[in-house]
């Protein structure tokens, strides 16, 4: 029990930084850059973390699922994209989706790739 309530507290924390990084990070234009970035980042640092953790140290259970699980599950958010680019494929923007969701789709293994060579390479035991 004690586990999942560190899953919610961490998710909880999750939730709002990327609110947080939402009200800090704003378009103009329409473009949902704020979901993009959350997305990247909490890729990288999702690979960065398990390339780190899961290859060379034998971390603590609870910690990593709060981490991953909680705090970068409520984090990165999937749906908020799908809604975001079905929103300005209703709204004619489809070059704008498009884009939105090839920047997604690619720079988020880029970010992943990145972010599981740095974890690989700077986390010495």
């Amino acid at each position: 029990m004690k586990h999942i309530l560190w899953i919610g507290l961490a998710g909880s924390l999750g939730a709002v930084t990327r609110i947080v990084v939402g009200q800090f990070i704003h378009s103009e234009s329409g473009f949902p850059i704020a979901t993009l970035v959350v997305n990247l980042v909490g890729t990288f640092a999702l690979c960065f973390i398990v390339a780190g953790t899961l290859r060379k140290i034998s971390a603590n259970r609870q910690l990593y699922d709060a981490v991953t699980t909680g705090f970068l599950g409520s984090f990165t958010t999937f749906s908020a994209l799908s809604m975001e680019t079905v929103l300005m494929v209703e709204n004619g923007q489809l070059a704008m989706a498009m884009l939105y969701v090839v920047l997604s789709i690619i720079g988020g293994l880029a970010a992943g790739i990145f972010g599981f060579y740095l974890g690989d390479r700077k986390v010495r035991v």
